[in-house]
């Protein structure tokens, strides 16, 4: 059985059908892909998966544990953290700050520790390692809305390993990124592909098939083929979708 696997979805708003029987199946220990256009029903499909929709149809399966409809917070606890396409950092505090809450037991405590924990060297040394982990080691004081766009994204990517989930959601990872941040990122997620196991949705199609170890295409709210990259190279409706043009 896989570590996440999601049966039959489907989900419209009003007369607009968004997602019709989704099927996506991903690993542990494993970088998978969720890869299409702009529109094609990603994020929407990322927020079924992830509680902040219900899907009208199906089911979601965790660990082999149904979580189809609960929320967020529930599907968090269990142990899956995510990103979002527009990022969700508290501009106001610091680089460390954002870690520490996100860090387990502050979240059982509740965000009035938070001043209590600026002198809790345990916590402040373990976000700290997430800061390195994530290329931002010595920014720990420096205010999330000061750093740079590409930092913000890693920042972002710290803030859900500060939760130790067993599986990473990132969505659209590279959105606004220019070149070298999104070469930059490609090598963050490259090294944490040891650690975790992880989903990541994209348009992007250079960086997913350089990254991933497999990797499912959704367009007009289907998934139209699954496969390594080499394969779907190959595939001829991913080729005529226009996805598989990677150099």
């Amino acid at each position: 059985m896989a570590l996440f696997e999601a049966h039959g979805i489907h989900k419209r708003f009003g007369h607009q059908v968004v997602l019709e029987q989704i099927n996506l199946s991903f690993e542990s220990n494993q970088l998978s892909g969720v890869i299409g256009p702009n529109g094609a029903g990603k994020t929407t499909c990322f927020n079924v998966l992830t509680g902040r929709f219900k899907p009208d149809r199906g089911q979601v399966l965790f660990d082999g544990e149904d979580i189809t409809g609960l929320a967020p917070n529930g599907i968090a606890r269990r142990g899956i953290s995510r990103s979002f396409q527009i990022m969700s950092l508290f501009d106001e505090y610091s680089a460390l700050e954002n870690l520490l809450i996100a860090l387990p037991e502050v979240r059982k405590r509740g965000f009035s520790m938070m001043r209590r924990l600026d002198a809790d060297s345990e916590a402040a040394d373990r976000a700290s390692c997430v800061l390195a982990r994530v290329g931002l080691a010595g920014s720990e004081h420096r205010r999330a809305g000061d750093l740079a766009y590409g930092e913000r994204r890693s920042l972002e990517i710290g803030v859900a390993l500060a939760a130790e989930p067993r599986l990473l959601l990132l969505d659209e990872p590279t959105s606004g990124l220019g070149a070298d941040a999104t070469a930059r990122l490609a090598e963050l997620v490259r090294s944490l592909k040891s650690d975790y196991s992880i989903v990541v949705i994209e348009h992007d199609m250079r960086f997913l098939f350089d990254l991933a170890d497999t990797i499912s295409v959704i367009h007009w709210g289907q998934v139209i083929a699954s496969g390594t990259p080499e394969a779907l190279r190959e595939n001829k409706w991913v080729r005529r979708s226009m996805l598989g043009r990677v150099e």
